[in-house]
């Protein structure tokens, strides 16, 4: 079962292919524009990833096919991940948003 928090390779990935299937190298790109280069994930990082992803029901393999004698497989997202990045995203909003709340009370005390 996912966790109920993401980590955000975890959160990024499935972000990634939210809007559309994509491959391996796909997603690794996604990531790192999604993140703007803060996260870079190495391909054994990644396909234990999305085995594990898989393996929850997060993804499923949408298809494959062979370029260049390469095997080139594609990841769909799931409604069930969906959800859990619907989660992600509330969860991160909701730290954001008190966060945002505390500063303000600090600036409100003359805190800067």
């Amino acid at each position: 079962m996912l966790r109920d928090v993401l980590r955000e390779p975890t959160f990024l990935i499935l972000a990634a292919v939210a809007p559309a299937p994509l491959h391996g190298y796909g997603i690794l790109q996604s990531v790192d524009e999604l993140s703007e280069g803060r996260v870079r994930l190495r391909a054994g990082t990644l396909y234990a990833a999305l085995d594990r992803l898989v393996g929850e029901g997060a993804l499923r393999v949408d298809r494959e096919e062979v370029v260049e004698g390469r095997l080139r497989r594609y990841y769909r997202i799931t409604a069930a991940g969906r959800e859990v990045l619907r989660c992600g995203v509330d969860h991160l909003e909701a730290n954001a948003s008190a966060a945002r709340n505390q500063l303000a009370r600090g600036a409100e005390a003359g805190l800067a």
